[in-house]
């Protein structure tokens, strides 16, 4: 197990040198946010990470759940962990002070989840389930409903879970059959069956909500006839549960948990098969109103996808601090230019290839980092700012958030394959984790909307939503961050490079705007390229902010600081020269009126 998942001297950074994170201070409802506060947040998960997770990263992975008499049983240790997530009050930090939370910018909690996920993934996942579960019902649920789930919730008794997926309705939700009869008593009667349900069934908590799309009988077709209830594993008898109800009051509500999916990964947290209603038994709770379930579920999903990103670049960071340590402990050969076998080989991060391969997972995960940070600080202006302030940040976020699930969820498996490739053989054994972190991260590009569905609402609807104007703003910070860059000169080379890549990706832009209007088919058969290709100028976009502040600071740093300075500015290099030069050809693929995928017929594979 390697020393380090992440810096702390790398978040401190990003969130103060970078994003300034304390002006946010300025809200009223973050005004009791400053540096020390923020930093004492860091700290304390750093410290959560390093007692409660990082022991079981290994265990969790070899000790995987197991389906025992209808109940997934899971590692001990889960238990403990899900239990002082409730107890310290990570569950509901982001929310007010009137519902026991901490009123904390996301930009700071995400951050602590980084730090988090970076020292065991898996054993983190299942109260972060929770929390965008509770966060849906305080959204649209009524005063009673939420008053009844979500303080067991918040406490870390119940787990929340998000169930929508179905054997024959995958990413396509419009198709889910899963009913849901009303009655009398004013619940509905809830029939089916829902797959791949991340820790839809557990024994390291008293019970389950389940936050379900189903259609109520008669119902339109389609996405317009689905609605969201709240569906408990487990009820109370005659009503809803209260504040102080005990494992003891509850009994089944039928739902059965019909199977485990044994996973490549991510084994803390099972996956459960779910039969809903076999008895004609289980009861659920309509949240807000008849058919508008989709639009409520993707709140959530939302907040998922931006929460994967956070996942995927935790991961591949830890992969990238694993090889970082294996490389400078482990000698192998000697310098190209010395030949003398009788000298003592060297560390192979001596070696240029090995460097190479470092700097492609610090470049792509600290600049995936930048991104991610970037999009939660527009989530906080998002939601309690006003007016053109407000408004910005939402287009903002809701452009960049395809990219800021993606490009990490892509690079996370690369930066966590080169991790193994610097161990060498060593990589591909258990006697390393960076086996296990390859494995959990490859979950990252299909789980909350493929990378495939992350394109194509990129390209089919983002970008041209609202007449254009997210991408308008997204084009003033970039030019901002450049106009920065010009005023340093060891970068103005990067920030005319960042500058004629744009370019490409507005030409790009328009072209395939002009081929939607002609052919709606060959628009979008190459949609994951064009996110491909937005997520380089993303990321460049990060890095350049981030080597101007780098470039800035190294005169007048301190000792200590200047290295890890260095490291930011040839990191920037690397990703403009490694990275960002893959633009060009993206481009000119994207832009060939060569229809390669259109034109390909299944007979012909």
């Amino acid at each position: 197990m390697a020393k380090q998942a992440y810096s702390r001297r790398d978040l401190s950074f990003q969130l103060h040198e970078v994003l300034h994170v304390e002006d946010l201070s300025r809200f009223p409802y973050f005004q009791d946010h400053d540096r020390g506060s923020i930093d004492l947040v860091l700290d304390t998960a750093g410290q959560f990470a390093d007692q409660l997770l990082k022991p079981l990263l290994t265990e969790l992975d070899r000790q995987e759940p197991q389906l025992v008499d209808g109940t997934i049983r899971l590692h001990p240790g889960v238990k403990n962990i899900v239990r002082r997530f409730g107890e310290d009050g990570w569950i509901n930090a982001l929310f007010s002070y009137e519902e026991g939370g901490q009123q904390l910018p996301a930009t700071v909690y995400n951050a602590a989840v980084f730090a988090m996920q970076a020292t065991n993934y898996s054993g983190s996942v299942p109260p972060f389930l929770t929390l965008g579960a509770a966060n849906l019902l305080r959204s649209f649920a009524k005063p009673e409903l939420m008053a009844a789930f979500t303080p067991h919730m918040y406490a870390g008794r119940w787990q929340g879970t998000m169930a929508l997926t179905e054997p024959d309705a995958g990413s396509s939700l419009s198709d889910i059959t899963t009913s849901a009869e009303p009655t009398e008593e004013g619940y509905y009667r809830m029939r089916g069956q829902k797959i791949y349900i991340s820790s839809g069934d557990h024994d390291a908590c008293d019970n389950v909500v389940h936050l379900m799309l189903a259609r109520i009988k008669g119902a339109p077709s389609g996405a317009k006839g689905i609605s969201l209830f709240v569906v408990p594993r487990q009820r109370v008898a005659g009503g809803l549960p209260a504040e102080n109800t005990q494992p003891q009051d509850l009994v089944s509500n039928d739902v059965v948990t019909a199977g485990i999916y044994h996973k490549l990964g991510c084994k803390g947290a099972p996956i459960a098969h779910l039969m809903i209603g076999g008895s004609d038994d289980c009861q659920g709770y309509l949240v807000g109103e008849p058919n508008q379930g989709l639009r409520y579920m993707f709140q959530m999903m939302n907040e998922a996808r931006l929460a994967v990103g956070v996942s995927a670049a935790a991961i591949g960071t830890a992969a990238y601090y694993a090889a970082l340590e294996y490389a400078r402990a482990r000698p192998q050969g000697r310098h190209i230019a010395a030949r003398d076998v009788t000298k003592p080989q060297v560390p192979i991060i001596q070696h240029a290839d090995v460097k190479r391969m470092l700097l492609f997972q610090k470049a792509t995960m600290e600049g995936a980092l930048g991104l991610l940070m970037q999009c939660s600080y527009y989530m906080d202006v998002a939601r309690v700012g006003t007016g053109a302030e407000k408004e910005r940040a939402e287009l903002l976020l809701d452009l960049l958030m395809p990219i800021a699930k993606s490009y990490p969820a892509e690079m996370g498996v690369l930066s966590t394959g080169a991790a193994i490739q610097v161990h060498g053989g060593a990589g591909y054994t258990t006697d390393f984790p960076v086996e296990q972190f390859w494995r959990e991260s490859r979950i990252h590009p299909i789980h909350e909307g493929t990378t495939g569905i992350q394109g194509l609402d990129l390209l089919g609807r983002k970008i041209t939503q609202h007449g254009g104007r997210a991408v308008g703003l997204l084009l003033e910070e970039i030019q901002a961050a450049v106009a920065a860059a010009e005023g340093v000169p060891e970068l103005r080379e990067l920030a005319a490079q960042l500058t004629k890549t744009v370019g490409i990706l507005q030409q790009t832009t328009m072209h395939l705007l002009g081929v939607a209007e002609q052919n709606h088919e060959l628009f979008l058969a190459d949609a994951t390229l064009y996110l491909e290709l937005a997520g380089l100028v993303a990321v460049a976009w990060q890095w350049l902010r981030q080597a101007t502040v780098a470039q800035n600071a190294l005169p007048a740093a301190h000792p200590d600081d200047q290295n890890f300075y260095h490291g930011k500015l040839m990191a920037a290099r690397y990703f403009y020269e490694y990275e960002l030069v893959r633009a060009p050809s993206l481009a000119k693929r994207l832009q060939s009126p060569n229809a390669v995928t259109v034109d390909m017929q299944e007979a012909w594979f």
